[in-house]
């Protein structure tokens, strides 16, 4: 491959025309000469400086290993993670039966996928396949998914064993109050007070939860404003600000939770939501995002909540209890939009539709 052209250098300019160094010394009045000054074909060699090196400066390696470490944070470390258990998981099975992992044959994905038909979810299947594939174009690797031995094989599998997607259930606003009337004035009660009355109103993801720096929340007279470094939808981190208004009741209220939280607390700077030991020791590191799901789990066997059948209350459902509940209100779609973040409409009201498939139903109206 050719070195690239520098910028400035004669190749890059009209004939004629110095790249670089003092003025020409003026042309020829004889129209001959003139003509042979402007006919005359650009200088295309490149400079003895410009010709690449046997390699990189100590300076051109920095920025190798910069571009290299930014690279690695392309993806969130979760995803990562998964990833790299998907792939350990494929690189296993094909070395108990025989094939080679890499790079992978499509009869061999195809025959993996297979293989996980009777003990494994769709969506952990479609992930483990993005698994490999992300593995193999990391590597420049060859990888073709559209492949027949990959989808044959998965749609086939996708129609016989197929399930719906399990839905996170909606955290209606009594079921919220029986979760805080379980938080007592403890550490752990307070804390949790906050977490589920900050996460509720301010429709956050549980990953938005526990990366909540004590800085990144300002309260005023009015409430509370939370600043989101970093989103599900906002992985190149602009960020976003959501106001919490100060609650009607002190039981519900996110500021007074907050200010509750904090007076115990005593903490100035560094995680909101912090882990709490059985003696009611407050630490230093972060919740991780599956203590949401813990605490919420807690909570509702406290207050004898149960939810049966397909949809389940997991951490998301203060994300999509405040969904509903906003909407059921009567807020504009475009309003809750912006206070969730959602830059998609149909997801927003995917929630909304499924809450109201009863009591809006329009066999509702017959008379049955």
């Amino acid at each position: 491959m050719s070195a690239p052209t520098p910028s400035g250098s004669a190749a890059g300019l009209p004939a004629g025309v110095a790249a670089t160094g003092p003025a020409t010394a003026p042309v020829s009045a004889s129209p001959a000469s003139h003509a042979s000054a402007v006919a005359a074909p650009p200088d295309t060699t490149l400079p003895a400086a410009s010709v690449p090196a046997a390699g990189p400066t100590p300076a051109g390696q920095t920025a190798l290993d910069a571009a290299q470490a930014f690279a690695r944070k392309a993806a969130a470390p979760a995803t990562l993670r998964a990833y790299r258990a998907d792939w350990a998981h494929y690189a296993a099975w094909c070395e108990a039966h025989g094939f080679s992992p890499v790079p992978a044959a499509p009869a061999t994905v195809g025959a993996y996928i297979a293989s996980l038909a009777g003990t494994h979810a769709p969506t952990t299947i479609r992930r483990r396949l993005a698994a490999l594939g992300k593995m193999h174009r990391f590597n420049d690797l060859p990888w073709n998914p559209a492949h027949r031995d990959i989808q044959g094989p998965l749609q086939g599998l996708l129609r016989t064993h197929g399930r719906p997607v399990q839905k996170a259930a909606a955290l209606t606003l009594p079921m919220l109050r029986q979760l805080v009337a379980t938080c007592g004035a403890d550490a752990r009660g307070r804390r949790d007070r906050a977490l589920l009355l900050i996460g509720f109103a301010g429709a956050l993801r549980r990953s938005e939860l526990v990366a909540l720096q004590v800085e990144d929340v300002a309260t005023t007279a009015d409430g509370l404003r939370l600043r989101l470094l970093r989103g599900k939808t906002d992985q190149a981190g602009q960020g976003a600000e959501v106001g919490l208004p100060r609650g009607r009741f002190v039981e519900t209220c996110p500021l007074r939770a907050f200010e509750d939280w904090q007076a115990l607390a005593k903490r100035k700077a560094g995680p909101l939501f912090r882990r709490v030991s059985r003696e009611g020791r407050i630490g230093e590191a972060a919740l991780h995002p599956d203590a949401v799901r813990r605490i919420l789990a807690h909570r509702a066997g406290l207050a004898g909540l149960a939810r049966e059948g397909w949809e389940r209350l997991s951490a998301h459902a203060l994300r999509v209890g405040f969904i509903t509940e906003a909407y059921a209100k009567g807020v504009r779609d475009e309003d809750i939009m912006r206070h969730t973040r959602h830059q998609d409409h149909r997801t927003m009201r995917s929630y909304v539709q499924r809450a109201g498939l009863v009591d809006d139903s329009p066999a509702g109206k017959l008379g049955l």
